[in-house]
């Protein structure tokens, strides 16, 4: 039966056709087309004759829209603003719908440790120490992560300046096409019971809504295990003003700088052969090149482009387009700790299904087990690894690039099939402590530094201790001692299980486990949640639009300064849709049609 279901999940996969509706230009398939949308194609294929039945007027071979990112805001905001507009969408990864390590429940972790060029996710690690990923897909972080889906609250919406009634709309426009009710694994219902017990009431059920207490969220995963991500919101495009380039990475935004303002013309970029190509956009009044690369991508592209800290620009010999010195500042990553609970009882893989939000501003959630499908990679270097001792004792200034390159290929093959356990996470929301992003080199394709400067704020310390607390309550509850068939254990003996499976580049104490506070700064971990860089009022205003330049926006999470609900996921695609009826209405008002 397992058998089966899998083979029916994988036929699912299969890339279908929407050629009755697509352009003229594209309805004869390339031989390499895999990628279920007609107007999805390799970046070698741009060519001004190939692009010209996309252009706004018909006669040359520019956009009105160019889309720097098709990830999980930008696929929603790319099929918006077809509705009306020709858009130019430039992914610079491929495409999540056949690859095994994206679409699959149980190859979660194996998506991660996959640290191959051509990967979904592109690993790097902050000057902090602690591992961190980022998109390389079509799709962006919804094809890489946990899955839980789950809206912002209300003050979030209100203090970003949003229109309600407009929110509430989106919503729904990306739940009806990719969301779904999970069901619920014997571990999830277990936390769900022993967070009631502790006290993170009340029950709230399943529900999309951010509500305090104890709920079940939704998930992108649907009842075989298979994901849908943003990019199957692309089905709401209309195919003949739409067109996606894979493997097609932006070097630079080009400026027009002889006026009085900087005013944007079009974007370089290279394709999947290392060819160059320039995309225009159009002189049409409204014509945008919108950044929505992520809270990594966009103010790395902002620098790179000549916008950004002047020294650091000089620095690396970067023409100065515009100095603004807040891009790449505001930086923060909402730390999550983690406590292992080991169990006699058969663990069932499962990511986040249930999730507790505290009134002490931290939310608990849980991933349990590990796969492995036959059709992913063969390795395993990720946040559930055991094999993490050799580096944790390296001071951090001996933690030099090469050196930590070597200790990954040394474990690339060590592959943990079998993990007889679980873990607790608690995720701090709102973090004071801020960090920064600055450039390495001028090449788009290496990470540039980023720090997160995790609990330098006291507040932010003594949050995750009062979390880790709780925590231990829940894993020593009856209702969880019921499920594992284990001992009532102490905390410091958790604490301790705990560290040895923690992976980071962190130096462990030797009082880690006495102290709280100690275990909270030695084996803090990402939950990939990290904003800002592009924060609004310093580098973009509230309709997102770059300060200083024009035709020029960044809708993404850079543009955060706290991460919206438990998991953004959800409100990165709302955003996506949101802005692009926005940016359509004020347009062309009533004539938008959506």
């Amino acid at each position: 039966m397992a058998l089966k279901l899998f083979l029916f999940a994988l036929l699912l996969c299969l890339p279908t056709s929407l050629s009755s509706t697509a352009s003229k230009g594209k309805e004869k398939k390339s031989k390499f087309n895999p990628y279920r949308y007609t107007f999805i194609d390799k970046a070698s294929t741009f060519s001004s004759s190939s692009s010209s039945s996309f252009s706004s007027n018909g006669q040359d071979s520019s956009y009105d829209y160019i889309v720097i990112g098709g990830g999980t805001a930008g696929c929603p905001l790319a099929a918006t603003l077809s509705q009306n507009f020709s858009v130019l969408v430039l992914e610079r990864g491929g495409v999540p719908f056949t690859n095994a390590n994206v679409s699959f429940l149980r190859n979660f972790h194996i998506g991660l440790a996959d640290t191959s060029a051509s990967s979904a996710s592109q690993a790097f690690v902050s000057t902090d120490g602690v591992y961190n990923a980022r998109a390389r897909v079509l799709g962006g972080g919804s094809c890489i992560n946990a899955g839980f889906y789950s809206r912002a609250d209300a003050a979030f919406v209100k203090r970003a300046g949003w229109d309600p009634k407009l929110v509430k709309e989106s919503y729904p426009w990306v739940e009806r096409e990719i969301v779904h009710q999970p069901k619920l694994t014997l571990w999830q219902k277990a936390l769900r019971d022993s967070l009631l017990e502790v006290g993170v009431r009340p029950f709230n059920g399943f529900t999309y809504d951010h509500v305090s207490g104890t709920k079940i969220g939704g998930t992108i995963f649907d009842r075989f295990g298979r994901r849908h991500t943003a990019a199957e919101l692309l089905a709401y495009a209309n195919p003949q003003k739409l067109r996606v380039l894979i493997y097609a990475t932006v070097q630079k935004i080009v400026f027009d700088t002889s006026g009085t303002r900087p005013r944007v013309t079009g974007v370089i970029f290279k394709d999947e052969n290392g060819n160059q190509h320039q995309a225009l956009l159009s002189n049409r009044k409204g014509s945008e090149v919108i950044l929505s690369s992520g809270a990594i991508g966009s103010p790395q592209m902002l620098m790179l482009s000549g916008i950004g800290p002047k020294k650091e620009l000089q620095r690396l010999k970067i023409p100065v387009v515009l100095e603004n010195e807040h891009v790449g500042k505001g930086m923060a990553d909402n730390p999550m700790n983690t406590i292992l609970v080991p169990s006699k009882a058969p663990i069932e893989q499962s990511l986040i299904q249930t999730v507790g939000i505290t009134k002490m501003g931290v939310y608990v959630e849980a991933s349990t087990g590990f796969g492995q499908s036959p059709e992913s990679i063969h390795t395993h270097y990720g946040i559930m690894s055991n094999k993490n001792e050799l580096f944790s004792t390296i001071p951090a200034k001996q933690r030099r690039p090469e050196a930590t390159q070597a200790y990954i290929t040394r474990n690339k093959y060590q592959l943990h099939e079998a993990f007889n356990g679980s873990f607790i996470l608690e995720k701090l929301a709102y973090p004071i402590s801020r960090g920064h992003l600055s450039l390495v080199n001028t090449n788009v394709d290496d990470n540039p530094s980023v720090t997160f400067n995790y609990f330098k704020h006291p507040v932010d310390l003594q949050r995750c201790v009062e979390a880790i607390r709780l925590v231990s309550k829940v894993v020593t509850s009856k209702r969880f001692l019921d499920y594992t068939h284990c001992d009532k254990q102490n905390v410091h003996k958790m604490l301790s299980l705990s560290v040895k499976a923690n992976i980071n580049l962190r130096p462990k104490q030797l009082n880690d486990t006495k102290s709280m506070a100690q275990f909270c700064k030695d084996t803090v971990v990402t939950i990939w949640h990290y904003h800002g860089g592009c924060l609004v009022g310093k580098v973009v205003s509230p309709n997102r639009k770059v300060l200083g330049v024009d035709r020029l926006r960044v809708i993404d999470g850079s543009t955060f300064d706290e991460s919206p609900g438990t998991n953004p996921q959800a409100t990165m695609m709302m955003m996506g849709r949101y802005m692009g009826v926005k940016i359509l209405r004020k347009r062309l008002g009533d004539k938008a049609g959506v």
